[in-house]
């Protein structure tokens, strides 16, 4: 019998513990993220309510009845001018890559941010080497603006972040 699709829908706070637990594998093992101590539950709570407090998109890509990933978008900038501008991020569980799931999130946090007025969205993907997520980024229409060279210190040794860009909607 073939699994079930995965279903794309808004975070919930019981989500908490799982998104919690997706974070933390990419802060302890990857250049993903800066961060360097993984957040716990209720921390990720604290930050999926700031998201939505800011009336922006949380979505979890659920699987068997599990998130199997998560993405988000934030501002992109605190001050007002930047208010039409957001950052997103997405992660997925590591034993669920190479499923579409990334794609899956991505293509609806877009259509969500679009949909909600947002103009731009950035992606400041952690390391040069991260292939990966530059590859989806690159797939889904953003094109690379920068790169900044050396500007985090994480497992030993200096990591640059490149810089995308994505029009939406009337953004272009």
């Amino acid at each position: 019998m073939k699994p079930a699709p995965p279903v794309i829908r808004a975070a919930r706070d019981a989500d908490a513990p799982e998104i919690a637990a997706i974070y933390g594998y990419y802060v302890r093992t990857a250049l993903a993220t800066f961060e360097t101590d993984p957040p716990d539950a209720a921390e990720m709570l604290h930050r999926l309510h700031l998201v939505a407090d800011r009336g922006l998109p949380c979505l979890v890509a659920e699987l068997e009845g599990c998130v199997a990933g998560y993405a988000y978008a934030a501002p992109y900038r605190p001050r007002p001018a930047y208010r039409f501008t957001v950052e997103n991020s997405v992660y997925v569980h590591p034993d669920r890559q190479r499923m579409g799931l990334g794609r899956l999130l991505l293509t609806e946090l877009i259509a969500v941010c679009e949909a909600a007025g947002s103009r731009q969205m950035v992606a400041v993907i952690g390391d040069s080497a991260n292939v990966a997520s530059i590859g989806l980024h690159e797939a889904l229409g953003f094109r690379r603006v920068g790169v900044l060279l050396n500007v985090g210190f994480k497992s030993g040794r200096w990591v640059d972040t490149v810089l995308m860009q994505r029009p939406l909607g009337d953004g272009r």
